[in-house]
């Protein structure tokens, strides 16, 4: 990886998050981050692919060159364990909204705070720049996922959707009643 993610960690080691044992930091990413934020995306879902259409699963699991094209729409940020991309998530700001996008986590890096870390960071991006709510959309059957977003506040706002024919809700989280 060139002058990415895992070259930086060693730099923002003050202001990247840390996970308790300082084995897991979460860093913004940057469009040469793509190929492993692709490649933590395919090995994220693959257990999960019969579950989605072909065509849900392509969209859950965008190639490096899907990613690049849509770097511009908001942030994205890796979590990494040993210089590797173990996690990542992305935001796309829609008013006084942020949607989250992209959350995943490696199943090798699951259980280890990555994903409490990614959303933390989500968080207080959309907190920084005056989002009231957070907004995400998973699938029934990422029950480790949606309990991850109950923990931390998300819930169901009764909005189904599908992605190709995969189905899909909303989860919300309202931060505009924070101190």
């Amino acid at each position: 990886m060139g002058s990415n993610a895992s070259e930086r960690i060693e730099s923002d080691a003050g202001e990247g998050i840390k996970s308790d044992a300082s084995v897991i930091s979460v860093v913004e990413a940057s469009p040469t981050d793509a190929d492993s934020v692709a490649s933590a995306l395919s090995e994220s879902f693959a257990e999960y692919r019969p579950l989605y259409t072909p065509e849900g699963y392509a969209a859950t699991t965008p190639s490096a060159e899907q990613i690049r094209a849509r770097w511009d729409e908001g942030p994205v940020w890796v979590a990494l364990r040993d210089r590797r991309v173990v996690g990542t998530v992305s935001a796309v700001p829609r008013g006084r909204e942020l949607y989250v996008r992209s959350m995943a986590v490696v199943p090798s890096a699951r259980g280890r705070s990555a994903g409490e870390l990614l959303l933390r960071r989500v968080e207080e991006f959309a907190l920084a720049h005056g989002h009231e709510r957070l907004t995400l959309t998973t699938t029934p059957f990422l029950s480790r996922a949606i309990r991850l977003y109950e923990r931390a506040g998300f819930r169901p706002t009764g909005r189904a959707l599908e992605l190709f024919g995969t189905p899909l809700f909303e989860m919300s989280k309202d931060l505009s009643a924070r101190d």
